[in-house]
């Protein structure tokens, strides 16, 4: 297996609990197995998976990719890579897609995306929403958190108004305790708030639980991450959890948790943790394995100022994403 480390520029700097960083970096593992070639993406996050050296180590300890993949469970990042690659060469080597390989059914043609809006006065979020609505957008999330609850209301009030048929989310990241989080329910689900996503710290599984049933969604993003699934389905915590296939070792790791939570009756959206195109390519075959496809974190292709393909094999066009229909993955 041969590991090549990589380095893509950020449109802008990136906020994370370690700091702020202007470059996602990572590696490519190009794997030979079943007769076939494929790549593999690593790109650890800070605070969410391990290190870069941790994935670096990881990866080229690795001897054989596949008999590996029980032993990288702490490695997230570097296990994605090898899997992608593995799960990239049996799908070919069937002749398949990834996503047709990872699915019991036939896979979606498309995934719809969610846009993403930012913190900023009602007026500005509004008018992003309806800009998002009108290229083609079928959800859209509003960052909430950042200032003061009565701000946030205005907000998603504003962009509702402006907005009314548009399926409306909103992404708390961890910023509330349980009270402010049990008002903003209250009201939010005036809103046609679809759901709202990790309003209290990602260790409050029993807070999160709580606030369910009240007319607005919970959904967990951090908390899946930290926690894992028996833990979120335990404490009836979740009515969405959210799949970033980057932390939880891979897409096949992914599909078997989403597979899962909807056999508990738990919905299930993917998301990408600012990945490289191959990696964005996986995450959106495997939202298309979906038995139901919602709308997905798919479009964070335009955070990057550089990227590992061009063109992008998984571009985003009026709201949503082709799925590729060629054996494997990209």
């Amino acid at each position: 297996m041969r590991v090549e480390p990589f380095s893509l520029s950020l449109t802008r700097p990136l906020s994370t609990a370690n700091g702020p960083i202007e470059a996602r970096e990572g590696f490519l593992v190009h794997v030979e197995h079943a007769g076939e070639t494929a790549v593999g993406e690593a790109t650890p996050l800070p605070g969410w998976t391990e290190s870069l050296e941790e994935c670096r180590a990881a990866l080229e300890a690795v001897a054989d990719p596949v008999s590996a993949l029980d032993e990288m469970g702490d490695h997230p990042a570097a296990r994605h890579a090898v899997e992608m690659a593995v799960a990239g060469c049996e799908a070919r080597s069937n002749g398949e897609s990834l996503a047709a390989w990872l699915g019991e059914d036939a896979p979606a043609a498309s995934v719809p995306v969610n846009a993403t809006v930012g913190d900023d006065t009602p007026a500005q979020t509004a008018a992003a929403a309806r800009e998002a609505v009108e290229a083609g957008f079928p959800a859209v999330k509003i960052k909430v958190g950042v200032g003061e609850q009565s701000r946030d209301r205005e907000r998603l009030a504003a962009v509702r108004d402006a907005c009314p048929a548009v399926e409306l989310r909103a992404d708390a990241n961890e910023a509330w305790d349980r009270e402010t989080a049990a008002d903003v329910v209250e009201w939010a689900a005036d809103l046609d708030l679809a759901y709202l996503e990790q309003p209290l710290s990602a260790a409050d599984l029993s807070g999160h639980a709580a606030l369910r049933g009240a007319g607005v969604g919970i959904a967990l993003d951090e908390s899946l991450a930290a926690h894992g699934l028996d833990a979120v389905l335990a404490a009836d915590a979740a009515d969405t959890v959210v799949l970033k296939p980057m932390t939880l070792g891979g897409p096949v790791a992914a599909r078997t948790v989403a597979r899962r939570a909807h056999e508990a009756g738990v919905d299930t959206v993917v998301t990408t943790t600012i990945d490289g195109a191959y990696a964005r390519a996986a995450a959106v075959h495997l939202a298309a394995s979906l038995p139901s496809v919602p709308a997905c974190g798919l479009g964070t292709g335009a955070l990057l100022a550089t990227d590992l393909l061009d063109p992008d094999p998984v571009p985003v066009a009026e709201g949503a994403v082709a799925v590729p229909t060629h054996p494997g993955v990209c």
